[in-house]
């Protein structure tokens, strides 16, 4: 008998359940992730292949907000059930930025963080089918698929590398679509931090500046 995939035990063919369990999450984490079973299942899968050892830090204030993307309780829970230790607002990048991301509802500059997951426009920069990203789709966990992505990305042989106080980062940049939408990955010490799409590489690349932390790394 072939194992059961994590993305089994039920899934979701819209964005409504997350809605409904975004809100619920505020004062409701545990309940929350319960009404998405995929979610706990993958959150459970990844904990036990160990998964998330191959990120790194971040805060869960963006930088771009100045404000938490998700309350308290929920990062607490999310963190509790990959059995992952964080001091609040800092925890596993890819526990935050995979699945803490699909239940934050606070708008940024460039949308919900979610979009990323829920759209095709980085499953394509990332030269993957269609839906290749979505939250629900099987066998293989969201983690998983992501991680396996952003690890292609960060091996390519024109990253760009910087030091800053002496720790390593690298900035990933793919090939571009004929929209001129570009996958990027980021890494720090060689944990991966987080991985997003990009309208114009160029820009981009201009406004770097100063080699820094970046994209709510710690």
């Amino acid at each position: 008998m072939r194992p059961r995939s994590p993305l089994s035990v039920g899934t979701v063919t819209s964005t409504a359940a997350l809605d409904v369990a975004a809100v619920l999450a505020a004062e409701h984490p545990s309940a929350a992730i319960a009404s998405l079973p995929w979610l706990a299942a993958s959150l459970a899968d990844d904990a036990a292949a160990g998964r998330f050892a191959a990120w790194g830090r971040s805060t869960i204030v963006d930088e771009n907000v100045g404000a938490a993307v998700l309350p308290r309780a929920l990062f607490d829970e999310l963190h509790a059930r990959a059995g992952l230790e964080a001091a609040w607002p800092v925890g596993n990048a890819g526990l935050l930025h995979v699945y803490g991301y699909l239940l934050s509802t606070t708008p940024t500059p460039y949308g919900l963080k979610r979009e990323r997951w829920l759209t095709d426009d980085l499953a394509l920069a990332c030269g993957l089918s269609r839906g290749a990203f979505s939250p629900w789709a099987g066998p293989d966990t969201l983690l998983s698929r992501v991680t396996a992505a952003a690890a292609f990305l960060l091996s390519r042989p024109d990253a760009i590398d910087e030091v800053v106080e002496g720790r390593s980062t690298r900035i990933a940049l793919g090939d571009a679509l004929p929209d001129g939408t570009t996958a990027l990955a980021y890494a720090v010490d060689g944990l991966i931090v987080t991985t997003f799409p990009v309208a114009d590489a160029a820009v981009l690349r201009s406004g770097l500046g100063a080699p820094r932390l970046r994209w709510n790394a710690v």
